[in-house]
């Protein structure tokens, strides 16, 4: 019997250090489970490409070459927008889970990323992010958070880390003076917009994306004063 359209087929499952990651077809479309939780699918990513653009648009450091920190890989979009725009001088992507870069390298969502892979100016860090943001000493012009369901919805316990004010810090410390902070939420976060002003950073705002279905996602902005 065939399966029903909209019935999820597991392609791949693996445990890893932080937990259980799957990646499923549904339909035309790949999707991403952590622990049981919906990350993202490729249905859209209206929202992943944005978070970029918004960053590079709120960028007025006046670098003519900025580089680019992407936390989390996901199904690829953000990878793929950044490397779309020529003016980016080098993007890095920080991805945990061993198994999300194979999907990407040899696995389906190659389609997504392949080109984008190749581009000499991209370069995929397997790491955590925070640990990547405590022990680099590399500076970036944009750092573009996607690795949660926001700051309030966190994938796993150790991902509060990110958003606290200790995180905020490190995130903080890696941008260039003027450097721009994005963070991916599926909700608006008063708290979270306190927080980034309570580290010292400027400029806090949010701004709606709208999506296909259900409520805007939404992108929070802020930048380490100049």
């Amino acid at each position: 019997m065939p399966l029903h359209a909209d019935a999820p087929l597991t392609l791949d499952r693996r445990e890893g250090p932080h937990g259980e990651v799957v990646l499923r077809r549904r339909g035309e479309h790949h999707e991403i489970i952590a622990n049981g939780c919906f990350l993202m699918d490729t249905s859209d990513g209206r929202s992943e490409r944005l978070l970029v653009d918004a960053a590079y648009d709120a960028l007025t450091t006046g670098n003519a070459a900025p580089a680019l920190l992407i936390g989390g890989l996901g199904v690829g979009f953000s990878l793929a927008r950044a490397a779309a725009n020529p003016h980016w001088r080098h993007i890095a992507v920080v991805e945990r889970e061993q198994a999300i870069i194979d999907w990407h390298r040899s696995g389906p969502l190659a389609r997504i990323s392949g080109d984008a892979l190749a581009d000499p100016r991209s370069v995929i860090l397997h790491t955590d992010l925070v640990t990547h943001l405590r022990t680099t000493t590399d500076r970036y012009d944009a750092l573009c958070l996607d690795i949660d369901n926001g700051p309030d919805w966190t994938v796993t316990d150790d991902n509060e880390n990110l958003y606290s004010p200790t995180g905020l810090a490190a995130c903080q410390g890696r941008l260039k003076p003027g450097g721009v902070l994005a963070v991916w939420s599926a909700q608006p976060s008063p708290a979270f917009e306190d927080a980034l002003r309570n580290v010292g950073f400027t400029g806090v705002r949010t701004e709606e994306i709208r999506v296909a279905r259900g409520v805007p996602d939404v992108v929070h902005l802020a930048a380490r004063p100049a």
